[in-house]
């Protein structure tokens, strides 16, 4: 079973839920044929057409800013730069400066003026991810920019009329923020005009073969070398069972890793990494008679669920362990000596075999 049949039986069922989306729609880069991604393309391709703020939910990994970039390259502001800032990886202190600019000697360090992001987005679009981790200070200053569009570099006293369009993702639960006085209400129904909910990977196993066979065919630009491999069944049943808590940004290095590590032209089972191919996903529940009746004893277990549940929340944040930390509830210096008691690494050894 090669990974073009399969696609092709599938769009072959899929095809009517995205004929109506592909005429005069730019969807490059964002593979799949579900149900669930038509629907979501469908939305994409009418708030294209206004100017809207629009507020992208959905897991790690499954795809938000491709959606964001969607949305700004099918607009009216497609040839005004898309300028995209990670609200979530850098310090707050300095994000305010990143995002209206600041003047010189506006504090230590400010040695010259410096245009700020949405200067530079000015008639385009400005992409907010991680929208969730901005501080309170912070969302109000935003607030006032997008209410009075216009914007005031830090030590400034001027006024900067800018003209943007906002879309902003986050894998937070705004609502519950609110709730905890973390986010403001007011900022989120502003950016909230138009929510997209993008599904786990999990939920649309119909997307995992047309993610392999682009991300197969963007190894192959890469490297002309490469030749796309075929999957044994057990290896596409594995795939098409596992959790994948890293959604598609977790396939995507899964590919790339075996075509590293196999050298045959099918992969196999055993060729997967043993969390997909071997033993049960890390996020379902030990079953308690098999450890009984195995003979593991009770240490065993726990320091096997420990891990697993160690590397899926790792995954699920590309190995950021500040954000694995947070995910797991625990302290940032204590997940790294886990890391460490454990042996657990990013990427393995050798293959498995």
């Amino acid at each position: 079973m090669t990974i073009a049949q399969t696609i092709s039986d599938q769009e072959s069922g899929a095809g009517h839920l995205n004929s109506n989306i592909q005429e005069g729609f730019d969807r490059n880069g964002i593979a799949g044929s579900s149900a669930a991604l038509s629907s979501v393309l469908k939305t994409v391709k009418k708030v294209s057409l206004s100017d809207s703020s629009v507020l992208i939910t959905g897991e790690s990994g499954t795809g938000k800013e491709l959606i964001a970039r969607a949305i700004h390259r099918n607009s009216d502001r497609k040839d005004a730069p898309m300028v995209v800032i990670n609200c979530g990886a850098i310090p707050s202190e300095l994000l305010e400066s990143e995002l209206f600019g600041h003047e010189k000697g506006a504090f230590t360090g400010a040695h010259r003026s410096r245009t700020g992001r949405f200067e530079i987005a000015d008639h385009g679009t400005i992409f907010l991810d991680e929208i969730g981790d901005m501080s309170p200070d912070l969302q109000v200053k935003l607030l006032r920019a997008l209410q009075e569009k216009r914007i005031e570099r830090v030590g400034g006293t001027q006024p900067i009329d800018v003209d943007i369009r906002i879309v902003s993702a986050t894998n937070k639960d705004l609502l519950s923020a609110m709730e905890q006085g973390e986010f403001r209400e007011d900022l989120y129904y502003r950016l909230n005009v138009i929510p997209i909910h993008i599904i786990p990977l999990r939920e649309r196993a119909d997307d995992i073969l047309p993610l392999i066979e682009h991300f197969q065919n963007n190894l192959s630009q890469r490297n002309g070398h490469y030749t796309p491999k075929k999957f044994s069944k057990e290896a596409f049943e594995a795939l098409m069972k596992h959790d994948w808590p890293g959604n598609i940004r977790e396939l995507e290095n899964l590919i790339e890793r075996l075509s590293v590590l196999v050298d045959n032209e099918t992969i196999q089972l055993s060729d997967l990494p043993e969390h997909i191919g071997i033993r049960p996903s890390p996020s379902a529940l030990p079953n308690v008679t098999s450890i009984l009746n195995n003979g593991i004893g009770f240490n065993t277990a726990v320091e096997q669920f420990q891990r697993s549940l160690l590397i899926q929340a790792l995954e699920q944040t590309d190995w950021v362990k500040a954000k694995a930390a947070e995910l797991l509830q625990m302290n940032r210096t204590t997940l790294v000596e886990k890391i460490k008691k454990m042996d657990i690494k990013q990427e393995p050894q050798v293959p498995f075999i």
